[in-house]
């Protein structure tokens, strides 16, 4: 049997912290992995923004609500439900995530958890694991499984490469020249004929 691990944000849905900037018009928090590396760093100053704009669960609720997963990723994970069994592994939280995955036909997650104050205040958070892509993938390898990974930003290569078969999906040109031997696609029509080879 083989499981397909997506990286989600980017690769199924957009990027929340992007769509959650532009309906505040707070642009520090268009920052991504891609603007700081350092990941403590980066949800740490996302939290302490949150706070000075009154920022509460409730609000990122309200732009979930509105969110919709990339065009054709809904037909697509369709489709690989067929072929294999879908997991998404994540470092979005799942008090966020859940609607938007509910609207890819509710595949099995792994995600982190965001700690919540009783007034609805995003005080920290908590990852389930270091490198918990990784260390997921590892163990479905374990147990016996052949693991495909997909993912679009230089944060999943370590993923991609524990993997049996990695795959970037709409990577950024300069991704694409350090992994030029990792299968790339464009498109759910493109990684579909691709996966087809391999499943």
């Amino acid at each position: 049997m083989k499981i397909i691990c997506f990286d989600l944000e980017g690769v199924l849905v957009p990027e929340f912290w992007e769509e959650f900037s532009a309906a505040t018009s707070i642009p520090e928090l268009m920052k991504t992995t891609r603007d700081e590396p350092d990941y403590d760093k980066l949800m740490k100053m996302r939290i302490r923004v949150l706070k000075e704009h009154n920022l509460k669960m409730n609000d990122v609720h309200k732009i979930v609500s509105k969110m919709k997963p990339l065009a054709g990723a809904r037909e697509f994970m369709d489709w690989v439900k067929t072929k294999a069994q879908p997991c998404i592994l994540t470092g979005s939280y799942y008090e966020y995530i859940t609607p938007l995955v509910a609207q890819l036909g509710y595949p099995f997650m792994f995600a982190n958890t965001l700690v919540v104050n009783s007034t609805g205040e995003i005080v920290d958070y908590k990852l389930r694991e270091k490198d918990g892509k990784v260390e997921q993938i590892k163990r479905f390898k374990e147990a016996g499984y052949e693991v495909i990974a997909v993912g679009d930003s230089f944060n999943d290569v370590k993923m991609l490469k524990e993997a049996n078969v990695g795959v970037l999906f709409r990577a950024c040109e300069a991704l694409k020249k350090q992994e030029p031997k990792m299968i790339q696609a464009e498109t759910y029509d493109e990684m579909k004929k691709k996966l087809e080879k391999i499943l």
